[in-house]
């Protein structure tokens, strides 16, 4: 379904995230994630697609099993690194032809085992550029075309520290098509709402989404701070973590200072909440739990 259906049938849409299995082991272990979560009825679950495309042929094989094999709508991840156009052009035509209705467009990560990269090489310098590439796109049996996500950084760019210039970046990909933002994770629903306040300043009106991602163990917290740089951790979030004795009680208190932030974002009328699942499932059911969801139906 188009991202514009999607906000015009659900006041609220809930989303998750997952990253394409390297190993049969993996493979098995998201699908029974998949089958945990298939029954909340998203709005839709995004697939992430690795630096320079490492993980291209997973993440396209990801997406069309789940269009093909469950009621899910998938909306895979699409970035400029390492890419030029006709590489962007067959990825294209093969997801209309699989029937995807959304890409996320975002300008990657460089590459870490790439030595020699260049982004001077890249096609597509920008993600507004490939934004732009993905609304020209006219493969689409939808003839609005792909409807076309891309990121936004409640707590700053990592590569940007000038958050005037930061803001102008994302209204670049606004102008250039694209329809809806889903944030980097964040723990402050201050960060967020302000966030989203400097944006309608900035004349972007398209839906946000918020990205939430639950603690579920103290090295979990510090991969998260390495991939999400600059990423900030609330005191108040930080005392509850020490006064957890063990794993089980760190992923409790992950649960549950998740939760709150859930129901204060629908307080402040969200217009979504995106969950990065990291590939498991308990943590999103115990938080539809505490919110007295059975699923989206509830939202709409």
């Amino acid at each position: 379904m188009h991202i514009e259906d999607i906000f015009a049938n659900r006041k609220t849409t809930i989303s998750f995230e997952f990253f394409p299995p390297k190993t049969e082991a993996s493979s098995e272990a998201l699908y029974s994630t998949i089958s945990e979560l298939e029954c909340y009825k998203p709005s839709f679950v995004s697939v992430t697609y690795g630096a320079g495309g490492s993980t291209r042929e997973l993440t396209h094989d990801l997406v069309v099993r789940l269009k093909e094999n469950t009621d899910l709508d998938p909306s895979p991840h699409l970035t400029c690194v390492c890419h030029q156009e006709n590489d962007i052009q067959e990825i294209l035509d093969r997801y209309a032809e699989a029937g995807v209705s959304n890409i996320l467009a975002l300008g990657g990560d460089p590459p870490r085992d790439l030595k020699n990269y260049r982004k001077e090489d890249d096609a597509f310098k920008q993600a507004a550029d490939l934004v732009k590439f993905i609304k020209n796109y006219q493969g689409h049996p939808d003839k609005r075309g792909f409807g076309i996500g891309v990121a936004g950084f409640p707590e700053g760019h990592p590569s940007t520290p000038n958050r005037i210039k930061e803001m102008d970046y994302l209204k670049a990909k606004v102008d250039e098509g694209a329809d809806y933002i889903v944030t980097q994770l964040f723990f402050s629903n201050h960060d967020f709402l302000d966030f989203r306040e400097r944006c309608s300043l900035a004349g972007i009106t398209i839906p946000i989404i918020a990205g939430i991602m639950p603690i579920n163990s103290k090295s979990g917290m510090i991969r998260m701070a390495d991939l999400a740089a600059g990423a900030r951790f609330p005191a108040k979030l930080l005392k509850a973590l020490d006064r957890a004795k063990d794993e089980e009680a760190v992923e409790r208190v992950g649960i549950h200072y998740a939760t709150e932030q859930c129901l204060d974002l629908l307080e402040n009328n969200v217009s979504g909440i995106h969950f990065y699942t990291l590939n498991k499932s308990h943590a999103t059911r115990e938080i539809y739990a505490n919110l007295g969801l059975k699923d989206t139906d509830g939202l709409v």
